[in-house]
């Protein structure tokens, strides 16, 4: 495992989400794409992940009322390694916390990388 996923991996971290576009529209427009951006702050480590619908939950969120708290997981590569990125993130600040999971089932990956979007 490459030493920037094994140390994201190892516990939570503070998190933006957004970037740079930080708006709460931007974000359920990305949301829409199947689509969102992730910045680890201790790194500057920015990835993208594509959305894993059926993990995901934005259910406590109100995007109306800008509050409210989303769940992402989703799937990328990061340096050669296949990992689910996995956020809470507040719908107010747009920060939360997040953390790397190495993803060791391949067929998991796929089917989170080849999933349509679906909005």
């Amino acid at each position: 495992m490459n030493e920037l996923v094994k140390r994201l991996s190892k516990k939570e971290h503070p998190v933006w989400a957004n970037r740079p576009d930080k708006s709460v529209k931007a974000l359920q427009e990305r949301i829409d794409l199947n689509y969102v951006r992730i910045l680890f702050e201790e790194t500057g480590t920015e990835i993208g992940i594509k959305l894993d619908r059926d993990k995901c939950d934005f259910s406590k969120a109100n995007f109306e009322k800008k509050t409210g708290k989303v769940h992402f997981e989703g799937a990328l590569t990061l340096n050669y390694d296949k990992v689910k990125c996995i956020a809470d993130i507040s719908i107010r600040t747009m920060k939360g916390k997040g953390r790397l999971q190495l993803i060791e089932n391949g067929a998991e990956y796929d089917r989170i990388i080849n999933t349509e979007n679906v909005v």
